[in-house]
C-alpha cells in the first residue's frame, strides 16, 4: 500500500469538510484523504447526538476546527466560516456532503410530494451549497476547489430515489453555474457522483440492498466503491494537477453509470 503521507501533495492546504456522520460517511473518506495528503482539515458535526460519532474521527486527523453545523439552525453555517477565517484566514478545499428530505416525501412518489418537503429538500441539499460557495469565495484568495455530492438518480430514474432525483439534478446544474462564475478567480467546482454506498443517508432509501447488488453485478469493475475510493479521487481533484478540471459531474462508481 502506498504511504500517502509521503506524497504530501496537499501540504499547507486548508480544507473544510461538512457532513461527516460516522466512519462510513463519504465526507469522512474525503477528510481522511485530505489529511493523508498533508492538508489541515476542519470538521463539522450535525448536533449533540452526532458528536460522539464524529469527535473521535476529528481527533484522528487532528482537526484544528470542530464545530456543529445544522443547516436548519440560523447562523451556524456563517459561524463555521467565521471560525475558518479567524483561524486560517484562507480556505483551499471545501466539501459539501449534506442532503435531506422528509421521509414521508422521500418515500412517496415525486408527484405526491408536499410543497414544504420539496422546498426543504432543495434548501438543505442544493441551496446550502450555493450559500457555502458564497461564503468560501472571499477566503479562496489563491483559488480553491468546492465539492458537492450527487448521485446517478439525478440523470436517470432510479427506483425509490424519488424526490432526491430532481433535487440532485438542480445541484448538478448549480455546480456548472458556480464553476462558470467562480472560474476566473481560480475556484473549481465539482459534483461528485459515487456509486451506491452503505451510508447513513442511504438507509432512508427503500430496497437499498437490492440497489447495491445490482451495482456490483453490472458495473464494469464488478466491485462497489468505498468511501476511501471517493476520498482519494476527491483529493486528486483538489491538487494543482487537476487545475483545469471543473464544472463536471464526476462519477466514481466503477463505470456503473455507463451500463444500461
Amino acid at each position: 500500500m502506498i504511504d500517502l503521507s509521503s506524497l504530501a501533495l496537499l501540504k499547507g492546504k486548508k480544507a473544510l469538510v461538512t457532513g461527516i456522520a460516522n466512519d462510513q460517511s463519504i465526507a469522512w473518506g474525503c477528510a481522511k484523504a485530505f489529511h493523508a495528503f498533508g492538508a489541515d482539515v476542519a470538521v463539522t458535526y450535525l448536533n449533540d447526538k452526532a458528536k460522539p460519532f464524529v469527535e473521535p474521527l476529528a481527533k484522528e486527523i487532528k482537526a484544528p476546527i470542530f464545530m456543529p453545523l445544522d443547516l436548519q439552525r440560523e447562523g451556524q453555517l456563517e459561524a463555521v466560516f467565521e471560525q475558518v477565517e479567524q483561524r486560517w484566514g484562507t480556505l483551499d478545499l471545501c466539501v459539501h456532503s449534506i442532503a435531506f428530505a422528509p421521509s414521508h416525501d422521500l418515500q412517496g412518489r415525486v408527484v405526491d410530494c408536499s410543497k414544504e418537503g420539496f422546498l426543504l429538500a432543495m434548501e438543505i441539499s442544493c441551496w446550502s451549497f450555493i450559500r457555502m460557495a458564497k461564503l468560501a469565495e472571499p477566503l479562496m484568495t489563491s483559488g480553491g476547489t468546492l465539492f458537492t455530492m450527487t448521485y446517478y438518480g439525478s440523470q436517470m430514474v432510479v427506483e425509490h430515489y424519488n424526490l432526491m432525483g430532481p433535487v440532485k439534478a438542480a445541484l448538478e446544474s448549480a455546480t456548472r453555474y458556480l464553476a462558470a462564475e467562480l472560474g476566473p478567480k481560480g475556484i473549481r467546482v465539482h459534483a461528485i457522483s459515487p456509486g451506491p454506498l452503505k451510508t447513513r443517508a442511504a438507509s432512508g432509501i427503500t430496497s437499498f440492498d437490492k440497489l447495491l447488488q445490482k451495482a456490483q453485478s453490472k458495473a464494469p469493475s464488478r466491485s462497489l466503491v468505498s468511501v476511501e475510493d471517493v476520498g482519494v479521487a476527491v483529493a486528486f481533484l483538489g491538487m494543482n494537477g487537476a487545475k483545469l478540471i471543473t464544472g463536471d459531474t464526476l462519477y466514481i462508481d466503477g463505470g456503473y453509470h455507463i451500463i444500461d
